[in-house]
């Protein structure tokens, strides 16, 4: 029906029918399908339960055993796993590490990191540090590499200073702590050894490494989380007592501290308001584990709780604390005093 303009009036137009549409035939059938059941939390790399979970692979990994091969503690086989301020970790996906720039490299060496390979760029210009690097790698056969600068870079990674060489050392492998226990007391022993709970600084591990080899004691603890790990820096601080002295890693260091009380082992932890005073110290001549905190924060609350007595060290009112280098090192050397004088 027409209105009287003409025009086909509004609603009275019949639409054609739509024609039979043909369907898919079941070719979207799987965009409809779900997709399985949700994967666990540590199945899900992105997930916190997921990244706990490869941590704690690559401790299995690499730490269950403190020195690949089993032969004594003359020599350890882990290596720093990189230099404060001076590395990078490998663009290979493997765990070793890099170090880079001509004064870090030569120190490495020169303290007798464990390295792998050292990498030269063509053409580099050569001065007295690259060629003691060179002459050093040659000694220890490390295998030497000339590279590309592009290739030199990318090891570098990203804001890396190389100056045309960079040595490259596998991950450190820490013991397991009790192993570590088991293992000193197979060798007729008096276990001693010192744990760190919350030490950042790797100078600090290091000189309590270095401390640790010098009072007789057997092993330093360090923490898998919120601690410092054997860095290059720890190792040249450790003036080569890493070479001797096992570090071993803890998981969870409560648990760790609890499971070595369960062994017979006396756990000290050190802190200026401790009710034992360091002199004449009663539990010197039985296994001990002495526990140091950071000089900040001081021992957490959880490890003071499993210490069986916080010892305290006495030392001049004009002083605040001691650093915890220094304080492990009054503490073993206490120790180590009074098991000499009892065995006199």
């Amino acid at each position: 029906m027409k209105g009287s303009s003409g025009k086909p009036r509004a609603g009275a137009v019949r639409k054609a029918a739509h024609s039979k549409q043909v369907g898919t035939g079941g070719h979207g059938r799987k965009a409809l399908e779900g997709k399985g059941p949700t994967p666990k939390a540590e199945d899900r790399s992105w997930h916190v339960a997921g990244k706990r979970k490869a941590a704690q692979e690559r401790y299995e990994a690499a730490g269950g055993k403190g020195r690949a091969g089993g032969k004594g503690r003359s020599q350890r086989p882990g290596a720093p796993r990189g230099a404060s301020g001076a590395s990078q970790r490998s663009r290979s996906g493997d765990e070793s590490e890099i170090v880079t720039g001509r004064n870090a490299v030569v120190e490495a060496l020169r303290t007798k990191v464990p390295a792998t390979t050292l990498y030269l760029a063509q053409r580099v210009e050569m001065d007295d540090r690259v060629r003691e690097s060179l002459k050093m790698a040659t000694n220890r056969g490390i295998p030497v590499l000339e590279v590309t600068r592009p290739e030199l870079d990318r090891l570098a990674g990203d804001g890396g200073v190389h100056q045309g060489i960079a040595l490259k050392v596998p991950a450190y492998e820490y013991a397991h702590p009790i192993e570590l226990l088991d293992e000193v007391l197979a060798g007729d022993e008096t276990p001693l050894f010192v744990a760190l709970d919350g030490i950042t600084d790797p100078r600090n591990l290091g000189a309590i490494i270095r401390s640790t080899a010098a009072f007789g004691g057997q092993g330093v603890i360090v923490p898998q989380r919120r601690s410092v790990g054997v860095t290059a820096a720890a190792w040249k601080t450790s003036a080569g007592a890493a070479a001797r002295i096992p570090v071993a890693m803890a998981p969870n260091l409560t648990q760790t501290l609890k499971a070595l009380k369960e062994r017979g082992v006396f756990v000290l932890g050190l802190d200026g308001d401790g009710d034992v005073s360091l002199p004449g110290l009663e539990f010197a001549d039985r296994p001990v584990a002495i526990v140091v905190g950071s000089e900040g924060k001081g021992l957490s609350r959880l490890v003071t709780e499993t210490c069986d007595a916080i010892v305290s060290i006495p030392i001049s009112a004009a002083t605040e604390s001691l650093n915890a280098g220094i304080a492990v090192s009054v503490a073993l050397y206490e120790v180590a005093r009074l098991r000499a004088a009892e065995s006199a």
